[in-house]
């Protein structure tokens, strides 16, 4: 009977763990996703005067 109990104890520990770290990568996975959308707006803002360098160079004058 006691190994039963153990069992389900280690059980109950384990999905607990994995709850734990499966909240951490959600957490991980939302801030990755909200930094990328600050970069793709920073980079949005220059993105005009970087096609503007680029096909100034293309004419061949820069």
């Amino acid at each position: 009977m006691i190994w039963i109990s153990t069992a389900v104890g280690l059980a109950v520990l384990g999905l607990a763990v994995l709850g734990v770290l499966g909240a951490r990568v959600f957490v991980a996975a939302r801030d990755l996703s909200r930094e990328l959308d600050r970069t793709r707006q920073r980079l949005e803002r220059h993105s005009g005067e970087f096609r503007v360098r680029i096909g100034t160079n293309r004419d061949g004058q820069g």
